[in-house]
C-alpha cells in the first residue's frame, strides 16, 4: 500500500509517500480501507520535531490519528458484521489523553474495533471524518460552557474546524457571537456561520473591539482554540466571574500565562484536558449527536481543504501559513 512517511524531523517537505507494508489487524482490531484522513494541528507540530516528551514519535512513522473508510477486514475477536460498514474512527495507536496521533496517511489503516463509529446515511466520508476529533470536543467545550440566550460568547481561532462548529451551536443556544480569527476571508466565514461579529485578532488592540462588542461588559464565556498569547489575552478580556475554556494551540502554546489572575476575579479557567478524558461510551454517544446533527442540517462540517494523499506536505503547509479554513483532509483513493 502507499503511505505518507515522515522519515525525519524537519518542514513539510518530509513527508514523503513511499510503499509501506498492509498492516494486519490484531485481537479486537480492524483493517479500514482510508477514503480520507484528518490533518491535524497537532500533525504539523509533531513532524517538525515538536511535542516529544508529550508525544514520543520517533522517525520514521505514518502521521495521522483520524480516518474514514471502510472495514476491509477484521481481526480475532471482532463480529464480522462490520465488514463492508463505512466508518469514522481514531487509528488503533491514536487516543485523547493518551497514545499517538499515528498511522492515518494511509491507503490503509487499523482501528480498534470499539472505537468504530458507523456512519449514517446523510452524512459524507468526509464529514464524518472531520468530526473524529472536532466532534467530540465541539460538544464537551460546548457542554461545559453552559450558554445561556442572551450571553455574550467570544471564539478564538473561530475559522477553524472547532471554531466553525462551536460558532454554530453558541448561536442556536441564542448567544452573541463574536468570532475572533486572522484576515477578511476568515472573518467572513464566521459571519455566514452565524457570528455577530467578526474581529481580526492580529490587529492591535483587538480585545478592545470585543469589549465594544459587548458594550464594555466583557464576554461572560470565552472559548480559545488560539492559545499563546492571543489566548492569553482573550483571557484577559473573559468578564468578571465568567468562564474561560481552553481547547487550542493554534498561536503556539495553551493560553495559561494569565490564569491566576483571571482565577481572582473569579474566571473559571478550564483546559482541554479537563474536558476530554472520557470513555468509549461516552465519544460514543457524542458521535451519534453531532452526526445526527449534520444529517439533519442543523450542523454545517467546513471543509476548507482537500488534498490528494502525495500532497501531503501541502496540507502541512497551509496549516501553518495559517491560510487554512475549518478542517483539512487527505482523499485517498
Amino acid at each position: 500500500m502507499q503511505a505518507v512517511l515522515v522519515n525525519e524531523f524537519g518542514a513539510p517537505d518530509v513527508l514523503e509517500l513511499r510503499e509501506a507494508p498492509v498492516p494486519e489487524p490484531g485481537p479486537g482490531q480492524v483493517l479500514v480501507q482510508v477514503a480520507a484522513a484528518d490533518v491535524m494541528f497537532l500533525d504539523t507540530r509533531l513532524r517538525s520535531g515538536w511535542g516529544t516528551d508529550f508525544f514520543p514519535v520517533q522517525p520514521p512513522y505514518i502521521p495521522g490519528g483520524a480516518i474514514g473508510g471502510t472495514v476491509r477486514a477484521v481481526g480475532p475477536g471482532v463480529d464480522t458484521g462490520w465488514l463492508g460498514r463505512r466508518v469514522a474512527t481514531r487509528t488503533a495507536a491514536s487516543g485523547i489523553g493518551g497514545g499517538l496521533p499515528i498511522g492515518g496517511y494511509a491507503e490503509q489503516a487499523l482501528a480498534v474495533a470499539e472505537t468504530l463509529t458507523e456512519i449514517p446515511d446523510g452524512v459524507s466520508l468526509d464529514q464524518a471524518t472531520a468530526l473524529v476529533h472536532d466532534g467530540h470536543t465541539a460538544l464537551a467545550v460546548f457542554d461545559r460552557a453552559t450558554v445561556r440566550p442572551g450571553d455574550s460568547v467570544l471564539i478564538t481561532a473561530a475559522a477553524g474546524g472547532l471554531g466553525t462548529l462551536l460558532i454554530q451551536l453558541a448561536r442556536q443556544a441564542g448567544a452573541q457571537v463574536i468570532a475572533a480569527a486572522r484576515g477578511a476571508t476568515k472573518l467572513a466565514l464566521t459571519e455566514r456561520l452565524g457570528a455577530h461579529t467578526g474581529i481580526d485578532y492580529s490587529e492591535p488592540n483587538w480585545t478592545d473591539r470585543v469589549l465594544a462588542a459587548t458594550d464594555g461588559q466583557a464576554p461572560r464565556v470565552v472559548l480559545d482554540g488560539a492559545g499563546g498569547n492571543l489566548g492569553d489575552a482573550a483571557l484577559a478580556v473573559a468578564a468578571d466571574g465568567g468562564r474561560f475554556i481552553g481547547y487550542g494551540a493554534a498561536a503556539g502554546e495553551f493560553a495559561g500565562s494569565a490564569a491566576e489572575h483571571a482565577r481572582q476575579r473569579g474566571v473559571e479557567v478550564v483546559g482541554l484536558h479537563d474536558l476530554t478524558n472520557t470513555g468509549d461510551d461516552h465519544r460514543a454517544a457524542s458521535a451519534a449527536r453531532i452526526l445526527d446533527a449534520v444529517a439533519t442540517g442543523a450542523i454545517e462540517v467546513v471543509i476548507g481543504q482537500t488534498y490528494p494523499l502525495a500532497e501531503a506536505a501541502g496540507a502541512h503547509a497551509a496549516i501553518e501559513a495559517r491560510t487554512a479554513l475549518g478542517r483539512t483532509l487527505l482523499r485517498i483513493g
